[in-house]
């Protein structure tokens, strides 16, 4: 088990084992849950976006356009098994 200390300001660094293990890299953001007895749980923060930061993330240039009741059509055929 790893062991860290805590500076002066009363910080910790998580060594690259840990920060592997929780899946994160520089920039990203991680929650600590306080449990009962002195412990507590670290993970991975959820990622939080919006509609706004998802459209047009698909969007190729020179790609196909399609109209919302295209795309709803061939999402009723996937979800019917047909392609």
């Amino acid at each position: 088990m790893p062991t860290l200390t805590i500076t002066s300001k009363g910080q910790i660094t998580l060594k690259r084992e840990l920060l592997r293990h929780l899946d994160v890299v520089p920039g990203q953001q991680i929650e600590a849950e306080k449990l009962p007895n002195g412990r507590i749980v670290v993970r991975a923060a959820a990622a939080q976006g919006s509609m706004d930061d998802f459209i047009g993330c698909l969007a190729r240039k020179g790609g196909p356009h399609l109209s919302v009741e295209e795309i709803g059509e061939i999402a009723a055929r996937g979800w019917a098994g047909k392609r």
